[in-house]
């Protein structure tokens, strides 16, 4: 074990490349989740059903964004392998499927989240406080959803061709914009009306449509590869489209079943009671904070093996993946340490309960303790498999534990136990040891390893 650890840490090239990649998208995943930690401390300065009534409304949000990072990661396996070998018209190509998913899909949770808020936070909540704040919240920002999805498939695409750095200029501007508009229309500054929940909403619509001004404009100024005419993008044949969804459509299942699982743990903590909720989401979204380094290296690992898969480098991409799951659970060791020392300060910043506070402590010492597997999952799942082209594999490993061993436990735990929410919480480790059980070995035999371009 010394020895592998030591000659994962001896390759400086390899780990300075990934890091090279890995920082600016950590970041940009840093003011993703920061724009969601303002909105809740800021709202939780009006009380916890507000909190509450934010948290649900953005789980609609988180439903639209696993369908989006997952037709996203699927159009990344296309696009990674075929700037490997420099096919430009092959990443456009790729991009036209893709955005016909997302036009697809985003029509569809706009027309949720606008039309039936109410009926959509009904399955959450029998709280009609908390529904009718997070229905006025839900129909703004539900305007800004096809500019999400703009956002990020070019931003995937960008990333995938090594460009990582204007993703991230587009997020921080539009991170800037929130926080102030935020300011300006949830408390009532300098003559604005305060409106609360709904001011929320404008302020992040306005901050994503920014966002996708500047990064799908940037990308047409610079003549980027993700930047083709109509013509180029849905210049590609049957073969090709039937090639690409094969490929694709796993991950898109995967996110939907696995974002359709993550909601399920949410109606269980909703269920629970609405300080209980709160707590919850409070410690979540503290919990993303501390994930998004690893969110980084995640998506370098796919970036830079599929790289070197597209160039036809089978071995190097193999002789990376164990460099990676190597390094990454010391990494996960060192963060897990930091949460556990943060887990009694943290909760002092929301203006919530003593009970509430004493909740985020526990569920944030819990986490400490499975952020190891957890990192070590997203880089199976996310950097190796997906990136390998294995996404049948990763999409048994990654939703068939989620629904058949941690939501089982997590429901008998919460609803029928009633235990305390760190032990309910506890109980997704289940499912990580799960992942890992069924990983590792899938990793080790090198069978995931596809070049999904090669018919080309």
């Amino acid at each position: 074990m010394k020895q592998r650890i030591a000659e994962a840490l001896a390759d400086r090239e390899f780990l300075r490349r990934l890091f090279q990649v890995a920082m600016p998208i950590a970041l940009q995943s840093l003011m993703v989740t920061s724009l969601n930690l303002i909105d809740t401390i800021m709202i939780g300065q009006l009380g916890e059903t507000q909190i509450a009534a934010v948290a649900l409304g953005n789980q609609i949000y988180f439903l639209l964004m696993l369908f989006l990072f997952g037709v996203g990661s699927g159009t990344a396996v296309f696009t990674a392998q075929y700037w490997g070998r420099k096919d430009v018209a092959g990443i456009r190509s790729s991009v036209g499927v893709s955005l016909l998913f997302v036009a697809a899909g985003g029509s569809f949770f706009t027309a949720a989240a606008v039309f039936f808020p109410e009926h959509v936070l009904r399955f959450y909540t029998t709280d009609n406080a908390v529904i009718t704040l997070g229905s006025n919240y839900l129909r703004i920002v539900g305007l800004s959803y096809l500019c999400t999805g703009l956002s990020v498939t070019f931003s995937t695409v960008l990333r995938s061709t090594n460009n990582v750095r204007l993703p991230l200029v587009g997020t921080s501007i539009a991170l800037a914009i929130n926080t102030a508009f935020n300011y300006l229309l949830i408390f009532g500054k300098l003559g604005f009306p305060a409106l609360g929940v709904e001011g929320a909403a404008i302020a992040t619509s306005c901050a994503r449509l920014v966002e996708a001004t500047i990064i799908v404009g940037v990308s047409y100024l610079r003549r980027e590869a993700v930047a083709g005419r109509l013509a180029e993008f849905f210049r590609f044949s049957r073969k090709f489209l039937g090639r690409f969804i094969r490929t694709a459509l796993p991950v898109v299942f995967n996110e939907i079943g696995w974002s359709l699982g993550i909601t399920m743990y949410a109606a269980v903590y909703a269920r629970m009671g609405t300080s209980v909720l709160a707590a919850y989401n409070i410690a979540d979204t503290v919990s993303r904070m501390a994930f998004v380094v690893f969110v980084g290296t995640g998506n370098a690992a796919a970036i830079i093996i599929g790289n070197r898969i597209g160039a036809g480098e089978g071995h190097l991409a193999a002789r990376y993946a164990r460099q990676i799951l190597t390094f990454v659970p010391l990494l996960g060791l060192v963060t897990g340490g930091i949460v556990l020392l943060l887990s009694p300060l943290v909760p002092l910043l929301f203006a919530v309960s003593a009970d509430v506070r004493s909740m985020v402590s526990a569920i944030m010492r819990v986490f400490s303790l499975i952020i190891i597997a957890k990192v070590t999952n997203l880089h199976i799942i996310v950097g190796l498999l997906r990136s390998g082209g294995d996404t049948r594999y990763s999409l048994l490993v990654d939703v068939a534990t989620l629904w058949f061993v941690g939501l089982p436990l997590v429901f008998v735990a919460g609803l029928v136990l009633h235990l305390p929410v760190h032990l309910v919480y506890l109980c997704t480790a289940g499912e990580e040891l799960a992942k890992l059980a069924l990983g590792l070995p899938r990793i080790v035999s090198g069978r995931w390893i596809h070049n999904v371009i090669v018919a080309d």
